[in-house]
């Protein structure tokens, strides 16, 4: 027997029941369900083939030239549909919930698969996703100056049970100019936001929910911008780390980077730094002056912070100055912190 559900009745009533995405590897990479497996129907040039059919000769000509494209690969289907899921119960979708799945749940049914099919499709769970961004979320904004380890405190406030949605790490990129850090790969923009829509789905929305203070940009990917909007109208907690513990973070965490890279990434931000100070900044890398380097960027991203900051409501703004030793002793005296204070998201 089929079973036919939507997206949000699979979330909330098919836990542990593995989902098997019927649509090309291409597809898939673009963006997928988190947890799901590819299974394609068709390989990328095969959709092409039955896609083009279907527009010159129409539906029934497409569906014989699909049977056709697929009919020595049925096995194979059923015995990775078993590799997956040995107890045979499986979810399946496609672009539409049309064709690709009806096709697999079929073959799969027939088999002895207790299946599901997931109506609308990957369509359907796009709609799903960015309706996510535009629900109102308790949020609270960790901010502080470049080098001040908001990442690391960050984990730390999630490892004290607080409820935290990391957004660099969600994004594999460590945010500013060099935040590729020479060899990190990122998701595609559409993986993101369903990877940040999957986060947002197993957290209480009605209670806090702490992010790092982020531009609406982070590497190539960007923060969707109802969801970017909430956090730039909520409260903050900006913590002050003192200058030199910030440059040697910097150091200790950029030294070791490939020097091309490094200076690659000066020259990408090199009229905003000004041309004698890239200028200084490339030396300093050559020579491996890499403390200097450091001094001599974070003159342009502590201006670029303040300034993004001054835009926000002033009583959303709460200082707190930090004697940093441990990423966990920070998190513990925020969190003391934003208890002390009573601290609420603020809206505008």
């Amino acid at each position: 027997m089929i079973n036919r559900i939507s997206i949000g009745e699979f979330f909330e009533n098919f836990k542990g029941i593995p989902l098997l995405d019927t649509r090309t590897p291409a597809e898939f990479e673009k963006g997928h369900i988190p947890g799901a497996f590819n299974l394609p129907l068709f390989s990328n040039e095969e959709r092409v083939l039955v896609g083009t059919t279907y527009k010159q000769k129409g539906r029934e000509d497409a569906i014989l030239l699909g049977f056709d494209l697929t009919g020595n690969k049925w096995s194979g289907f059923i015995k990775k549909a078993l590799e997956i899921s040995p107890d045979k119960k499986v979810a399946v979708h496609c672009w539409r919930g049309g064709m690709r799945s009806g096709a697999m749940a079929w073959a799969l049914d027939f088999y002895g698969f207790d299946v599901t099919v997931i109506e609308g499709g990957y369509k359907s769970y796009r709609h799903w996703v960015l309706d996510r961004f535009e629900k109102e979320y308790q949020l609270i904004i960790l901010g502080g100056m470049t080098g001040s380890h908001k990442t690391d405190i960050l984990k730390e406030i999630g490892n004290d049970g607080e409820q935290i949605i990391d957004l660099e790490g969600l994004a594999n990129h460590m945010g500013s100019s060099f935040g590729r850090m020479g060899k990190l790969i990122q998701p595609t923009q559409e993986q993101f936001e369903n990877n940040l829509a999957e986060e947002i789905r197993h957290l209480d929305p009605n209670q806090k929910i702490w992010v790092e203070d982020e531009s609406n940009s982070i590497g190539k990917i960007r923060v969707p911008m109802s969801f970017w909007k909430q956090m730039q109208s909520t409260a903050v907690i900006e913590i002050q780390i003192e200058d030199k513990k910030r440059i040697d973070f910097l150091t200790e965490e950029y030294g070791p980077l490939d020097k091309d890279f490094l200076i690659d990434a000066t020259m990408h931000i090199q009229k905003r730094l000004g041309s004698n100070h890239a200028k200084d900044a490339v030396e300093a890398i050559r020579e491996n002056r890499m403390s200097k380097f450091v001094e001599i960027v974070l003159v342009y991203y502590d201006k670029s912070y303040k300034r993004c900051l001054s835009r926000r409501i002033p009583e959303s703004v709460h200082s707190l100055e930090i004697n940093y030793q441990t990423p966990q002793k920070a998190a513990e005296e925020i969190i003391e912190f934003s208890k002390k204070i009573g601290l609420q998201p603020i809206k505008k």
